[in-house]
């Protein structure tokens, strides 16, 4: 799955309304200020603007959504999980999963004719489910066996598959047509991952919401938060160029 860092409140004092408008949101008073200077207003526009997103209506109503469900479901649920979970036992968990997700890693490299990540993924993977004590400890990146990211999006791109629209997806955030559909494939991989561990039933589904809640826990990103009136479309801009440096390695 995506790493993606979709810490996944702050109140929001402006919202984008069903229409998919923007306007300039008043700035909470712990609100960052912009590190770089910006772009006049027209050029900035020109940059943010400069990937397809017919479907811009839609994908805005769920971005609202998405940042309801986030302010009201997901960070509290992210909240209680800190409270009640030790940094070490936290740390252990986020290792877990990081683990599992070699898996997809490998598979995808595979795709993607790129033996020698094929080969260092499979490595970390062994290292840190034996020496690791399956996966809790992150023991490979220590002595050198960096982490790799590779999913099918990725794989489809490598393959000549265009991205296709901007698409937003609930709750999942950022995304494209086809990294959408790379996706679905990762989450079968990953599924399978947790079928191989003997893990199933009720077991799984309880995995898969520590697996998300843990997902949101490590990601910094915070809706409404960057004091921006366009911060749709520079999530947009920055998703897409991202993904465009991860296929151009």
């Amino acid at each position: 799955m995506i790493k993606l860092a979709i810490k996944f409140s702050m109140a929001l004092v402006i919202m984008l309304w069903l229409s998919g408008c923007s306007s300039a949101p008043n700035l909470a008073a712990n609100a960052v200020p912009p590190l770089v200077d910006v772009p006049a207003p027209d050029e900035q526009l020109a940059i943010i603007s400069g990937y397809a997103d017919p479907w811009q209506g839609m994908n805005r109503r769920i971005y609202y959504f998405n940042a309801k469900a986030d302010q009201y479901l997901i960070l509290p649920l992210v909240r209680g999980y800190r409270q009640v979970t030790p940094d070490i036992v936290e740390q252990g968990i986020s290792n877990f999963f990081n683990n599992l997700a070699e898996v997809k890693t490998f598979l995808n490299a595979l795709l993607q004719l790129k033996p020698a990540i094929a080969a260092q993924t499979l490595g970390r993977f062994v290292v840190n489910s034996t020496i690791g004590v399956a996966g809790l400890v992150d023991v490979a990146t220590p002595i050198g066996i960096v982490e790799q990211n590779e999913d099918f999006g990725q794989t489809l791109g490598f393959w000549g598959l265009d991205s296709g629209p901007y698409l937003v997806l609930p709750l999942l955030g950022p995304s494209s047509l086809r990294d959408a559909t790379g996706f679905a494939f990762d989450t079968v991989a990953y599924q399978q991952a947790i079928t191989e561990l003997g893990i199933r039933g009720d077991d799984a589904r309880y995995l898969n919401v520590l697996g998300a809640v843990d997902s949101r826990a490590t990601l910094p990103f915070r809706y409404y938060a960057s004091g921006s009136a366009f911060e749709y479309e520079r999530l947009r801009l920055l998703y897409s160029k991202y993904r465009e440096i991860q296929l151009a390695r």
